[in-house]
């Protein structure tokens, strides 16, 4: 690949370097904190930046440490008003309605934590649920008077069908006089990593007046979003999984109408407003006064934490506005080389392993950053039909990536088979994934063989 040189970059304002426009594929790598002979073939479960996004990074965080009462209390909410109207831009949202939180996870449990259930509430969740969200599910359920009802189904299936059978679970809801009260689904899910029709299933909770949650874990900095348009409910998005911001940072999209829904942060803190109690109700806030929402104020300021992450959104933009591909810039260059990449690399796993890609008849699981491959072992050879022993066998194989091969992959067993789960990034290249697939070929040889029993 050829370093293209351009005008400076002024990513380094906030204590990083200059740095020119790179071409996506191998040179991106060498922007990157890898260790010699890592390969990273599994940026989608925790994400990585850029050497320059870690300089302005370290940057803040010396900033919080030079002078802690004055960064923290007076600069850093400047600072982060920057950063929730670089990522509104982004999304195409009112800065009113985006504020910062560290993870997906803990959008989620703001969101059913925040929630007032009458019995006969329901939550309505797909099968493929982030696991710790069903656990959150679970929870509310036994601590609450709601109840969830989860809509069963194996990948792969239809976007069509996902659709249906939401309409048919409210449908039946309503039937036994129950209400319907929110919708938790993916914008991609996790495991298997798969696009999900997020924009069709919003737009079904609006015609059935059923809040929808959106779980972007893998959405910002991975696919197209527009949230004026798609107008969800709640939607929550890991800045630090696909937009190269440090860990842990996910924007929190909450829209006017639905802000006075959440009235705590999780944990509770200085921007609460309890309700009235009469005389003697008055909770002072020690933190400067400020003349915004009722709703920003809120997640402002929730514990002490590094918040120096959130601070990194307009750097990480500007980095990726370097990014280029095939005479395109910009996130238009790193979606189209991302996509494209992924959909190779899975075509060339499943070629060399001789098995398949995980797709449906419309072809949309694959409109993402990650691929599925079935690999070449049976259940009932390998691990007798028992479910236990095939969690051991990709227990296995995921520990002998990282100690004997300097890599890892995500290894399911799901719907009676063992799947890999591929994801493809910038700094990733066709050759990447080559040699990942003579790593599964040869690794699969070896669980043939028992050598995961030993």
């Amino acid at each position: 690949m050829v370093l293209k040189r351009t005008e400076s970059s002024t990513v380094g304002d906030a204590g990083g370097e200059t740095m020119e426009s790179i071409e996506c594929g191998a040179e991106v790598a060498k922007e990157f904190a890898f260790r010699d002979g890592y390969r990273n073939l599994n940026h989608g479960s925790f994400g990585t930046y850029p050497t320059a996004i870690r300089s302005v990074l370290r940057h803040y965080q010396d900033e919080a440490e030079a002078k802690p009462d004055k960064f923290i209390r007076y600069d850093y909410p400047k600072l982060l008003d920057e950063s929730r109207e670089a990522v509104a831009n982004y999304l195409n949202a009112p800065v009113s309605t985006c504020v910062f939180i560290p993870n997906a996870t803990t959008g989620l449990n703001t969101v059913l934590r925040n929630m007032v259930y009458e019995p006969g509430d329901v939550i309505i969740y797909f099968a493929t649920i982030y696991g710790a969200c069903e656990k959150t599910v679970d929870y509310i359920t036994e601590t609450t008077p709601a109840e969830s009802r989860k809509i069963e189904y194996s990948y792969p299936v239809s976007d069509q069908f996902l659709c249906d059978a939401f309409e048919e679970a409210v449908t039946a809801i309503k039937a036994a006089g129950k209400v319907p009260k929110l919708a938790i689904f993916d914008t991609i899910a996790s495991l298997p990593g798969v696009r999900m029709p997020f924009e069709a299933l919003t737009a079904l909770c609006h015609k059935h007046n059923v809040l929808s949650c959106i779980d972007g874990a893998h959405g910002i900095g991975h696919i197209p979003l527009d949230l004026t348009a798609l107008d969800p409910d709640f939607f929550f998005s890991n800045c630090h999984k696909w937009l190269h911001v440090p860990r842990g940072c996910a924007v929190f999209y909450v829209p006017e109408r639905n802000q006075g829904l959440l009235r705590s942060t999780l944990p509770t803190s200085h921007g609460f407003v309890p309700l009235p109690k009469g005389e003697g109700g008055f909770v002072n806030n020690p933190l400067p006064p400020s003349g915004k929402s009722a709703y920003i104020t809120n997640f402002e300021f929730v514990g002490t934490i590094d918040n120096s992450p959130y601070l990194c959104i307009p750097a990480a933009l500007e980095w990726r506005s370097k990014l280029t591909w095939k005479g395109m810039k910009g996130e238009e260059a790193v979606m189209a080389y991302t996509h494209q990449l992924s959909r190779e690399a899975g075509k060339t796993v499943a070629s060399v392993l001789g098995t398949e890609v995980m797709e449906n008849e419309e072809g949309t699981l694959g409109n993402c950053n990650l691929s599925n491959v079935r690999l070449p072992l049976s259940f009932g050879d390998i691990a007798d039909d028992d479910h236990r022993k095939a969690v051991k066998v990709a227990q296995w194989i995921a520990k002998t990536l990282v100690e004997e091969y300097n890599t890892f992959i995500a290894i399911i067993f799901y719907g009676g088979a063992w799947w890999v789960r591929l994801s493809s990034q910038v700094y990733l290249t066709a050759e990447d994934f080559e040699w990942g697939a003579g790593v599964l070929k040869e690794l699969c040889a070896r669980v043939s063989t028992g050598e995961w029993m030993r």
